[in-house]
């Protein structure tokens, strides 16, 4: 598992999941049902003084793990390329105060491994 912060445009269904995202210039589609939770985080090591008002998204990440694929890719039964080894699965946070997106992880662990 890769664990990182870059900068994703994500697009959102109108109760706020995910539903598409652009990633290093390429587009994605979300292909299963998000998974949300939040995480705390020790905001006192990036923050010099919590300002009055400001808890939502200071003490805890949004994150939400997705799986997607190229929105490009071809369909599962197509013998070059299987649906499976097009998808990937990301952990994206949604910044509270700015409404910014950031990829956090890759999970290649959920990826087939190749021989």
């Amino acid at each position: 598992m890769g664990l990182f912060s870059e900068g994703v445009d994500v697009v959102c269904t109108p109760a706020g999941q995910p539903s598409e995202l652009t990633w290093s210039g390429r587009h994605y589609t979300v292909c299963a049902e998000p998974v949300h939770w939040y995480e705390r985080r020790q905001w006192w090591v990036e923050e010099t003084r919590a300002p009055l008002g400001t808890g939502p998204g200071l003490v805890d990440h949004e994150i939400w793990r997705v799986q997607v694929r190229p929105a490009d890719a071809k369909p599962a039964d197509a013998k070059e390329v299987s649906q499976q080894d097009e998808t990937l699965t990301l952990d994206l946070t949604r910044n509270t105060g700015s409404g910014r997106w950031r990829l956090l992880r890759i999970h290649d662990a959920l990826r087939p491994q190749s021989a």
